[in-house]
């Protein structure tokens, strides 16, 4: 039977500290809140604290810039179209 939080219980292992020693950068500075569908994630920065929005490519570990904040973030996602960062 599964879990009844479903996938919220694999996103918080797939997110622990010890998930992948050695194969991502830490993802402590992070608070993640969404996803492009393809596997890419969508983040606040929580250290150093700062308003912008990062989007961390799953196939390379990358940690690019996407927004300003999350007014901004909202209004080039919901006016792009696919990957618009």
């Amino acid at each position: 039977m599964p879990h009844p939080a479903g996938g919220a219980v694999q996103y918080l292992l797939f997110w622990a500290p010890d998930a992948f020693p050695g194969l991502y950068m830490p993802f402590d500075p992070l608070l993640f809140f969404g996803d492009n569908g393809g596997g890419d994630h969508f983040a606040f920065v929580l250290t150093p604290e700062r308003p912008d929005i990062f989007v961390w490519d799953h196939e390379t570990d990358s940690r690019l810039w996407a927004a300003r904040e999350l007014k901004d973030y909202l209004h080039r996602s919901l006016a792009g179209a696919g990957d618009w960062w």
